[in-house]
């Protein structure tokens, strides 16, 4: 199997490596367009602000490759927001692959909410042998809206889509790669679907 992380410069790559690596699998990190539309899982990190990220993502043509794949692909954090329509976070256009809008954490919690906080309402198989409540741990200040592609929610002040599927493309808020064997257990789901 190959399995390529997306190398753009906003991701925090070397964790999910790291992570892959623990499951006994080597992932390949690379922005090269013919050697991501070869692989069998595709892995969208990032990690950062939102337009930067899109605009490392427009320089290396990216933005125009990734719509078009066919693999299953995994947003993380960053990766899974910049999968959707849009985000407040520097009034920035996303792929518009999930039909919802990324928006800011209200000043009435926390911000960022760091930390572990449990998904419930799992609807993938992405989430197999996985417990409704389970924790998972995220760090971020923006949350994407609920749509008909929610496929997990989190309660953090306001309840928000923590996971979301279309298609061949799944996104998660939370980090699995930090995410003890739950996390774990997610991303040999993603590779084993």
């Amino acid at each position: 199997m190959k399995l390529v992380i997306l190398n753009y410069g906003a991701g925090n790559i070397k964790s999910i490596q790291f992570a892959f690596n623990r499951l006994g699998l080597d992932a390949v990190l690379s922005n090269n367009p013919e050697e991501i539309s070869a692989a069998d899982k595709i892995i969208f990190p990032g990690v950062g602000e939102a337009s930067t990220a899109m605009n490392k993502l427009k320089e290396s043509g990216l933005d125009r490759l990734i719509p078009n794949l066919n693999q299953p692909v995994l947003g993380i954090c960053l990766g899974m927001q910049l999968l959707c329509n849009s985000t407040e976070e520097g009034h920035t256009k996303g792929l518009g692959i999930f039909n919802t809008v990324v928006k800011r954490f209200s000043n009435d919690v926390k911000v960022p909410q760091m930390g572990w906080n449990v998904i419930k309402n799992l609807k993938s198989d992405l989430f197999s042998g996985i417990k409704e409540n389970e924790y998972m741990y995220l760090v971020h200040s923006y949350y994407a809206e609920h749509c008909a592609e929610t496929i997990a929610t989190t309660d953090y002040g306001v309840n928000y889509a923590s996971a979301l599927q279309h298609k061949n493309f799944y996104g998660v808020q939370f980090h699995p790669e930090k995410s003890s064997l739950a996390g774990a257990k997610l991303l040999q789901n993603f590779i084993e679907l």
